[in-house]
């Protein structure tokens, strides 16, 4: 069953998501198992970050990795995720 996370970040900027970014990817970490979709959207010092997950227990082994890293760089959650079922997951294809 794959999830969609909406993760409740604080502030977030450029700087500190390509921070993660790379301290992630030199440390072999990314792109992680079982991630399906990494989306970052919004404006710049509210940025925020959405994920598809093949299932709830890859998205937790991820974080125990990924939150030291979040703690060192200062990106701060305003809570818990929220996390859904997914009932329909279509990759669609456009022409050009």
């Amino acid at each position: 069953m794959s999830i969609v996370v909406r993760f409740p970040v604080v502030g977030l900027t450029r700087q500190q998501y390509d921070e993660v970014s790379r301290r992630m990817e030199e440390a072999g970490m990314w792109p992680p198992d079982g991630m399906q979709l990494h989306v970052l959207f919004g404006t710049e010092g509210d940025l925020k970050v959405s994920e598809i997950w093949e299932s709830p227990e890859q998205l937790r082994a991820f974080g125990e990795q990924l939150q030291p890293v979040l703690n060192e760089v200062g990106v701060q959650a305003a809570g818990e995720p929220e996390i859904f079922e997914v009932h329909v997951l279509e990759q669609l294809q456009t022409t050009a």
